[in-house]
């Protein structure tokens, strides 16, 4: 174990892809993830790895698909409009079923909004951003070290669902300096490849096929078309289409309990808050000043697919307060799956939210 005292939480990001074993980096730099990218580019070549400055972001997205199909996990960072940009790509992606890491350093929007200012906006762009039916898996780091940590697990969980996965920080998180302990080794869920004779797209029980890598002997198409069990396109049934997407949905979401990531506080508390990102340390802060009010915190780490027995730790919680840098975009989400009431704290402009404000929120319900 090595312990960095001070480390930005992209720099940490750009390490953990490493220590996962990422090593190809294809985007282009945009405020507030320009040092993820800097970051690999200095240190993929040295592992052997390949770093790639694209001319754009729509380039960026495409190069890490294809990289993936290599078989070499593959990453790129963003933030708002070069998220937009990478939405067809991501839907590609979905449909072909291309392990990928998007990292987004979330800044606030819309359109060029504040380059250098935090936000958590994109939230619901990362579930639904694409066109179709589908389903992703994200996760939220609150701290450098989570930055580090999720990226990593990113990789893993990207691998096992073979799904594009994300990494929802924001310009807080990434640009905070803090210690932050790096492992001396760390845990690695290997892509399972397709087994000879095996259909490209057939699909067991997990529903997840196994990975035909491009080079290593398998005969495989690849499309952003609707296409059977082969890989080959057919459009025109209404069958094979209602099977695919189905099956592209449920492998995720029948998940979502295994899968989940959540930290609980005060499981017996009657107020709640829920939080995910930069907002969680504002929370922890409050119930450090106030031990005695017994404050109730669920933090996510994983947000998509959302765990909805999550909320069932609080069983005498009599709200569910959810701050949020943006005006309520996971609070909607909550809301579908509890008859505890549940009140958004929406909070724009770059600014985090302050404990006073939160104990403010609070009291109202005390």
């Amino acid at each position: 174990m090595t312990r960095i005292d001070f480390m930005q939480g992209n720099t940490a990001c750009a390490e953990g892809a490493l220590a996962a074993g990422c090593r190809f980096f294809g985007g282009y730099p945009i405020t507030p993830s320009t040092e993820v990218a800097e970051h690999m580019a200095v240190k993929l070549p040295k592992l052997g790895g390949v770093f790639i400055q694209m001319e754009d972001e729509i380039a960026g997205i495409a190069s890490v698909i294809g990289a993936s199909w290599t078989g070499v996990r593959s990453m790129t960072a963003t933030s708002g409009p070069g998220f937009s940009l990478m939405m067809e790509n991501l839907g590609f992606a979905v449909m072909t079923e291309t392990p990928c890491v998007v990292v987004n350093i979330q800044r606030g929007g819309p359109s060029t909004g504040q380059p250098t200012m935090s936000a958590q906006g994109d939230m619901l762009q990362c579930r639904f951003g694409s066109h179709g039916d589908y389903s992703i898996i994200a996760l939220s780091p609150a701290s450098v070290q989570e930055m580090y940590e999720l990226t990593i697990r990113a990789f893993n969980l990207a691998d096992r669902f073979r799904v594009p996965v994300f990494l929802m920080a924001d310009e807080i998180i990434g640009h905070m300096r803090e210690r932050i302990e790096i492992p001396d080794s760390v845990p690695r869920e290997e892509r399972r490849l397709l087994d000879k004779g095996t259909l490209p797209f057939h699909a067991g029980s997990d529903l997840v096929p196994g990975f035909p890598q491009f080079g290593k002997g398998y005969g495989v198409h690849v499309t952003g078309l609707t296409h059977d069990e082969r890989g080959y396109p057919c459009t025109t049934s209404p069958s094979v289409h209602e099977e695919l997407v189905k099956r592209l949905v449920a492998k995720v979401e029948s998940a979502r309990d295994e899968i989940a990531d959540y930290r609980v506080t005060n499981p017996a508390a009657e107020v709640v808050f829920i939080t995910y990102g930069s907002p969680a340390r504002t929370v922890e802060q409050l119930i450090h000043d106030h031990p005695e009010a017994k404050i109730g915190h669920l933090r996510l780490r994983l947000v998509w697919p959302f765990c909805e027995k999550a909320l069932g730790e609080f069983p005498d919680a009599r709200v569910f307060l959810v701050p949020e840098q943006n005006l309520g975009q996971m609070a909607r989400e909550i809301e579908r799956h509890t008859s505890v009431p549940v009140v958004p704290l929406p909070k724009l402009g770059g600014a985090l939210h302050t404990p006073g404000e939160l104990e403010k929120a609070m009291e109202i319900w005390r």
